[in-house]
């Protein structure tokens, strides 16, 4: 498997008036997170964008266990368990700052030629670096 963890402090602008984290945003904290895997990985989204291949999210899911606050140190862990064909399956825990888990989730990202906007394959170097760290 494959995992690279980010830290994230939350801010005023995430939260509620309560001060809880607002669902959508773990959306967002996921994002942060699967950029971050795939610079990790050496193949960073904007090098995909630059070979045409944009990578729309087809599908999400999360689960909400505990709330993260106002000024909490998170952290976000994204995951690739399986080398993609079509999708690319991302899953994701979120820890909050005393290391327990308050989140789980999970996103699908599909691939499209961004010069047709037809979906394609996973780009072959993409496929590539996952199976180098599998």
């Amino acid at each position: 498997m494959i995992t690279h963890e980010v830290q994230i402090r939350v801010r005023y602008k995430d939260t509620d008036k309560m001060g809880v984290v607002y669902h959508s945003n773990y959306i967002v904290f996921y994002e942060v997170a699967r950029t971050e895997l795939f610079r990790a990985m050496g193949l960073p989204y904007s090098e995909l964008e630059r070979r045409g291949v944009i990578s729309p999210i087809i599908e999400v899911e999360s689960r909400y266990l505990a709330p993260a606050y106002y000024d909490e140190l998170i952290t976000v862990r994204a995951m690739i368990s399986e080398v993609p064909m079509a999708r690319l399956n991302v899953t994701y825990e979120v820890l909050g700052e005393d290391g327990k888990l308050i989140n789980t989730g999970k996103t699908v990202l599909g691939f499209v030629n961004s010069n047709t906007m037809h979906p394609c394959r996973v780009p072959e170097e993409l496929a590539e670096k996952i199976r180098e760290q599998l």
